[in-house]
């Protein structure tokens, strides 16, 4: 149930006390026996706050001294790119990471104190080094993302740009717990001492003018669209600045704003600040103006994730915009090779499967984490992959890879390069796709189970799923291994012709994510709802 606050303007009791949780980073040392306290790393890097003792500079510099040893361990010997968001306790982790990188005489390259880099900046700047130079070059991006203004993140993309594997997180994270028990043995240089001699690289230039290498900008800025960019007080506003005064696309960056304790946001769902781009609540401010430009965009904190609001449909739905971004690349990439799949995670919209087949092109399906995009994007394999969650990613005109992370911001110029070569906007073409295929029912709900139940729903085989129906409709595929690529999915995936739902543990909470869809009906979709919680139920036992 939604916070009766969701939607309205933040006020001074909803703030963080930036100084406390700076304060936390540097003075509360973890306790490496309890769990909550441990590193760990999600589809996304090492979470957490300062004030749980779960982000310190002791995580940081363990983590970052795991990263050398790995990437000594891999013959990892060119630069390292390292790069931050605009949260609180990304400047003191980034510092950090530093002060052990150059301890350890790793080359590091990084922006200046006062600037701040988008993920994909940080992706785009390893994959086009690596294209060019040797030896090869890795990154941190130290974001948490889209989540609270009390929150850190911290993030390891190796040579090949995208978000590390879970044999290289793993590795990482095992390592860190180790060192974390004598952190203070870790070398560090003291960053005040070191600063003027770290490698200083300019992400935002070269990232803006290779943007024609993706995007259409001539056919945009000849359309005279007026277009929006909300940064909502991100990495990408120096970025949407740039290309506001250096192209000629009429943008206006909507709020310029940088705030570690976002006090200009609307409060999400649940009564947080969050800058989640996809957030009906947290978008509250951009949607109420959505007629003062032809296409409006967001993006979260590090600019990993976009919003696409219309005058006719207001704020997208991930998946539609994923559908209409999949259906007008491949018809409008000739330069991609004839063979290259459609990429989707596989609790996204089974409207992009028709999508996928309507244009002939293979469906490549995997599960939650675009980690698994990225060899495809590499190869070229996959000319898109995008995830439900409004991440994606897709090639260059020529067909090589443009960043194999993902990227909000090529997301977000894509929505007005559509409605320049189209004549209509993406939520018009969405319109179209439904009037073709019938209206998608799609939703996400928890339900609860304890940490014993997640460990078994991670371990189910389809022979463990006993129904044979699902909201009346015969089942025809039960998935434990995502059918792209055969890896295990950590959960369970059970099929119909008109509907579906997907089941994965939380992971840091007692419940498990329940994902579901029906073409029939919004009953429909709450009857699949209601079963997958029965069908799991005696899958476990």
């Amino acid at each position: 149930m939604a916070d009766i606050r969701a939607g309205q303007p933040a006020t001074e009791e909803d703030l963080i006390d930036t100084n406390a949780v700076i304060g936390a980073y540097y003075d509360i040392k973890p306790d490496p026996n309890n769990p909550d306290q441990r590193v760990v790393f999600g589809t996304s890097g090492h979470r957490g706050s300062s004030l749980d003792g779960a982000f310190t500079q002791w995580h940081i510099a363990a983590i970052t001294q795991a990263i050398v040893e790995y990437r000594s361990s891999m013959n990892i010997t060119g630069p390292l790119y390292i790069g931050k968001d605009t949260h609180a306790l990304s400047a003191p982790a980034w510092r950090t990471a530093i002060e052990v990188l150059v301890a350890n005489k790793v080359v590091v390259l990084a922006e200046h104190d006062d600037e701040y880099t988008p993920t994909p900046a940080v992706s785009r700047a390893i994959v086009a080094h690596n294209r060019r130079h040797a030896p090869e070059a890795d990154g941190i991006v130290v974001t948490p993302s889209h989540n609270p203004p009390r929150d850190g993140g911290f993030k390891y993309n190796p040579p090949d740009g995208g978000p590390a594997d879970t044999t290289a997180t793993s590795w990482i994270a095992e390592r860190a717990n180790q060192l974390l028990e004598r952190a203070t043995a870790i070398p560090r240089r003291p960053y005040d001492q070191i600063a003027g001699s770290v490698g200083r690289y300019d992400y935002r230039t070269p990232y803006c003018r290779a943007l024609q290498q993706a995007v259409d900008i001539d056919s945009i800025a000849a359309s005279g669209l007026r277009i929006g960019a909300d940064p909502l007080g991100g990495a990408s506003v120096g970025y949407w600045d740039w290309l506001a005064h250096h192209t000629s696309m009429d943008i206006t960056v909507v709020n310029k704003t940088v705030d570690p304790r976002w006090a200009f946001m609307t409060l999400d769902t649940d009564g947080k600040i969050r800058m989640d781009c996809s957030s009906p609540d947290a978008m509250a401010s951009l949607i109420a103006n959505k007629d003062r430009y032809d296409i409006a965009t967001g993006n979260d904190a590090d600019a990993d994730r976009h919003g696409i609001v219309t005058p006719d449909g207001g704020l997208m739905n991930p998946n539609h915009y994923l559908a209409v971004a999949i259906q007008y690349l491949f018809g409008n990439r000739p330069g991609w090779h004839g063979d290259a799949g459609v990429g989707k995670t596989l609790v996204s919209s089974s409207m992009i499967d028709r999508v996928a087949s309507l244009i002939g092109r293979r469906l490549v399906e995997v599960p939650v984490g675009f980690k698994w995009f990225v060899p495809g994007l590499i190869s070229g394999d996959l000319g898109f992959g995008g995830e439900e969650s409004a991440g994606a990613t897709f090639l260059q005109f020529d067909g090589q890879a443009w960043s194999t992370d993902k990227d909000g911001i090529i997301m977000a110029l894509l929505a007005s390069e559509i409605t320049a070569r189209t004549g209509k906007t993406p939520s018009q073409l969405y319109a179209e796709l439904e009037a073709r295929f019938g209206r998608s029912y799609y939703a996400r709900v928890d339900a609860l189970a304890t940490r014993e139940q997640q460990a078994r729903l991670e371990a189910l085989n389809p022979t463990d799923v006993k129904a044979k129906t699902l909201a009346g409709a015969p089942i025809e595929h039960i998935y434990t291994e995502a059918p792209g690529n055969q890896a295990p999915i950590g959960g369970l995936k059970v099929s119909t012709a008109t509907g579906w739902f997907a089941a994965r543990p939380s992971g840091t909470e007692d419940k498990y994510k329940i994902y579901a869809e029906s073409f029939l009906s919004e009953a429909n979709l709450a009857q699949i709802q209601e079963e997958a919680k029965e069908v799991v139920a005696e899958a476990l036992g």
